[in-house]
């Protein structure tokens, strides 16, 4: 197994945190998160050109470990463009015939905690394709273990076809209800192919947790 990559930079009482890299890119890995359904074919053809723009750039993927559908597409086409892919994937899901077996590294864990936390050391950056609940799921507990301090890494919507355009509505709803940090908001990126995730990454700034400590 290739050693985890700890790519977060946290200091506490800092306002602004930059996420900062290491070698060319400031990150190396990004955790893709997306639907173990087909969806559209535009949507595959993104998510295809997606993992295969961060193979060619040199950024490594981490996913679910499956086979089916967009998780499987991003997979194949990261492979196919000499991408470093590793997959992470609990056991009842390989005892269902589900995981990847074309993978070079495929991690198998106990559970989907497991798997999510194990997904969560190994990546520098989270991204979320379309897909369904479970992408939700993944998507806002990565952003919100950031708004915790729990890490720093960049999260970032992928908008395939304006997909995820009624999540950022309600979003802004919870801003002007006064439920969520306009701040907070602002930090989730939102982006349409790997060049702009990458560029994203890059000048990303982490903004304060949200329960830090009143400076004396």
């Amino acid at each position: 197994m290739n050693p985890v990559r700890d790519g977060r930079v946290w200091k506490q009482g800092s306002r602004r945190t930059p996420f900062r890299g290491r070698d060319r890119l400031a990150v190396v890995r990004v955790a893709v998160f997306t639907g173990s359904q087909s969806g559209p074919s535009s949507h595959r053809s993104a998510a295809a050109e997606l993992a295969a723009g961060l193979a060619r750039a040199g950024v490594g993927i981490v996913y679910g470990g499956g086979h089916a559908g967009m998780m499987g597409v991003v997979a194949d086409a990261a492979l196919a463009a000499g991408g470093d892919v590793v997959g992470v994937i609990p056991q009842h899901l390989v005892d269902d015939e589900l995981a990847h077996t074309g993978l070079p590294q495929l991690e198998v864990v106990h559970s989907m905690h497991e798997r999510k936390a194990r997904m969560a050391e190994l990546a520098d950056a989270f991204v979320a394709l379309p897909g369904a609940a479970g992408t939700l799921e993944e998507l806002f507990e990565a952003w919100t273990w950031g708004m915790l301090g729990l890490h720093a890494k960049p999260v970032v919507l992928a908008d395939v076809d304006g997909f995820w355009q009624p999540l950022l509505a309600q979003l802004r709803r919870m801003v002007d209800d006064g439920y969520l940090d306009g701040g907070r908001l602002d930090a989730l990126g939102v982006v349409t192919d790997a060049e702009g995730l990458i560029a994203f990454v890059e000048h990303y700034e982490h903004p304060m947790r949200k329960w830090a400590p009143t400076p004396p």
